[in-house]
């Protein structure tokens, strides 16, 4: 039905609960030539958000610069000299994929992912290791799971077995990645991982399928309660999207171009801040606009205190 439509809806059972990759740290430097400043790092790891992946003008979703990742180090590199990007994300990543290197074998060969050692796990700790010099490291930020129930929401409806297989798997793993960056790197290093916003809004345009758009909002508020409850739990800064995204906005309506009548403020966001009610080639796209990328990097600005 769409491309890589997962996300929300299909978390429905989840109880507590979005890529040319690095080959191991591909870095950006802040500025131009050398600096007597020593570098600091902006540690960006996850999928295809993380990437900021969008569509093209001929449909296929690619790999950008205009990510919240490179929104973020826009804003942080004003305030640390020296400061340089490092992103590992990998389009279509799992987080079974994030620890073990396996699952994700055909975006990654599609999309260049090497990770060194294996995994985005393993690259991630090799990088914390190795730039573990107290605030070396000035923020790491991660977006991970949607892609563990890809696959589960269809035409027909949301595949339980699919979502509850998908949601054990993030349950157990998502702890385990946290534990595992906490332990790699420097004792205060700030950290950051974000909820997520609802894709299935967009079915509210049409008539046939607006209750179902409607249903969505009750998981994406579980979902992103019990997400926020595990980053909380592995220390880590909740940015809050579901919220800046005003996801659960449907007492308020307004417009959007395109858009016939007014509809709930929820829906006119996701379609300003993301390629789900572009028309075709680009969408509907499950991913973020530059615009949608720009309100992430806030958010995630304003928890690590400097918005």
């Amino acid at each position: 039905m769409r491309a890589r439509l997962v996300l929300l809806a299909a978390y429905a059972v989840f109880p507590l609960v979005v890529c040319g990759c690095a080959a191991a740290a591909t870095s950006h430097s802040a500025a131009a030539g050398h600096s007597a400043t020593a570098p600091r790092y902006y540690l960006s790891l996850g999928d295809s958000l993380a990437q900021g992946m969008q569509p093209n003008a001929s449909g296929l979703t690619e790999n950008t610069n205009q990510g919240y990742a490179d929104q973020l180090y826009a804003i942080e590199r004003r305030r640390i000299p020296g400061l340089r990007l490092v992103k590992l994300g990998c389009g279509g990543e799992t987080t079974t994929s994030f620890l073990t290197g396996h699952g994700n074998e055909g975006d990654a060969l599609l999309l260049g992912c090497r990770p060194a050692g294996g995994s985005q796990m393993k690259a991630a700790e090799m990088f914390l290791r190795s730039h573990r010099r107290r605030g070396e490291v000035a923020l790491v930020t991660i977006d991970i799971g949607a892609n563990d129930v890809d696959g589960c929401v269809n035409s027909t409806g949301v595949e339980t077995s699919c979502v509850i297989n998908g949601a054990g798997r993030i349950s157990a793993n998502l702890p385990v990645i946290l534990r595992r960056l906490k332990k790699a790197a420097a004792p205060g290093t700030p950290m950051a991982g974000m909820t997520v916003y609802n894709p299935f809004l967009e079915l509210y345009l049409d008539t046939a399928t607006r209750a179902e758009a409607l249903a969505t909002v009750g998981y994406a508020r579980r979902v992103n309660e019990g997400l926020a409850e595990i980053f909380r739990d592995g220390g880590f800064k909740v940015a809050r999207v579901d919220t800046a995204f005003q996801t659960y906005d449907l007492s308020r309506t307004g417009s959007f171009a395109g858009l016939a009548g007014p509809v709930p403020v929820a829906v006119v966001s996701l379609c300003r801040l993301t390629w789900m009610c572009a028309p075709a080639p680009r969408g509907p796209n499950i991913h973020a606009n530059q615009a949608g990328y720009g309100v992430i990097a806030r958010t995630f600005a304003a928890v690590l205190g400097r918005a």
